[in-house]
């Protein structure tokens, strides 16, 4: 037997409602016309005569009535009898179940995901995208996800987290999510088909957006990266790097543990991106920029437009336009580099705020 989403109940509910009004509306109207075309009545008093009916008040009659006049007024009686008990029970319900409070949250988180700009999307709520989505909280990042599973929809709910209900391979959810205005899309379905999917329809509908996908095969990698995909993480063959790196150079993978993920760090890694119209230090070297100098904070890699990486750049190297500077330093010192180079693609750093 079929579980229906909160939304296709409530959907079905607000039909039935709307639907016992159009029939309560076609009664009086039904009523109003018998009484003004056969009983030649006035329209007020056919009108009146019609609500008092349906109302069963005990008024008296407006006008004598003949037996045709009364056996159409004991039929208007009981369909309107039947029809406000049906539009009653369907109301009490409603109330009963929280329709209308959940219609209204459900508005309100509607207009949230419409409310959103330059954002980050997670499609799937599985092992690996509740972590992906722990992350993202932990850094203050806006971000929605997408579900198709109703239970693990209510824990996202429950959670305080935006969500989705639908298939993410399907542009109108897509669309729904607010791919148009999102800077990134990362796909952690369940199956490797899904993410390919998910990456196709998100590259047609956001050419722009950076998209990251789980695969479980190295064929899978390759076929994501053929669709699309920005950058493709395989959990298995990742573990097993992590795992080879944990055993040989165990100090070394907890310092980078310690920079790169977690709320409560001392450390933070960023990315700053160059731009000519609000960097003074375009065309530069590292020595005439004099970065570490300003703000305290190590600049560890550049990467260039080309995609060419420069790693431990020296005070010789250029800092050109388009550059992405990979830094490490604390929260205070990478807002002082921030400050001096100029903000992430519009975005602010993704840092806790000073206490």
């Amino acid at each position: 037997m079929r579980n229906y989403s909160f939304e296709e109940k409530y959907g079905r509910l607000r039909q039935q409602l709307i639907a016992g009004g159009i029939t309560l509306g076609g009664i009086v109207l039904l009523g109003t016309l018998w009484y003004y075309l056969v009983e030649k009545w006035s329209l007020s008093e056919s009108a009146y005569m019609t609500i008092i009916t349906l109302s069963t008040v005990g008024f008296s009659e407006v006008n004598p009535l003949g037996d045709r006049g009364r056996i159409f007024t004991i039929g208007l009686i009981l369909m309107g009898l039947l029809t406000i008990g049906y539009i009653v029970n369907r109301f009490t319900e409603a109330l009963i179940q929280g329709y209308f409070q959940e219609g209204i949250r459900m508005r309100q988180e509607q207009q949230a995901i419409e409310s959103l700009d330059q954002h980050y999307i997670v499609c799937g709520f599985g092992r690996t995208g509740s972590s992906v989505v722990r992350e993202f909280a932990a850094e203050g990042i806006p971000f929605v996800i997408i579900d198709d599973d109703l239970e693990e929809v209510a824990e996202i709910k429950q959670l305080g987290y935006t969500v989705i209900l639908g298939d993410a391979t399907l542009d109108e959810i897509l669309q729904r999510a607010q791919i148009e205005k999102a800077i990134c899309l990362v796909t952690a379905l369940p199956s490797d088909a899904e993410n390919l999917y998910t990456v196709l329809s998100a590259k047609t509908l956001n050419p722009q957006i950076r998209a990251i996908a789980r695969a479980s095969t190295e064929e899978a990698v390759q076929k994501l990266q053929r669709a699309g995909a920005d950058a493709v993480i395989s959990p298995y063959i990742t573990g097993g790097k992590r795992l080879a790196a944990a055993a040989l150079r165990p100090q070394v993978m907890d310092f980078v543990d310690g920079i790169i993920t977690g709320a409560n760090r001392s450390y933070y890694l960023e990315e700053v991106l160059i731009d000519k119209q609000i960097c003074p230090y375009v065309n530069q070297t590292m020595r005439e920029a004099g970065l570490r100098s300003q703000s305290g904070a190590l600049v560890l890699a550049i990467r260039r437009f080309d995609g060419n990486l420069i790693a431990g750049p020296g005070g010789d190297t250029l800092i050109l336009e388009g550059d992405a500077l990979i830094c490490m330093g604390t929260a205070e010192q990478l807002r002082k580099l921030n400050r001096i180079l100029g903000p992430i693609s519009s975005q602010a750093l993704r840092l806790p705020k000073k206490k």
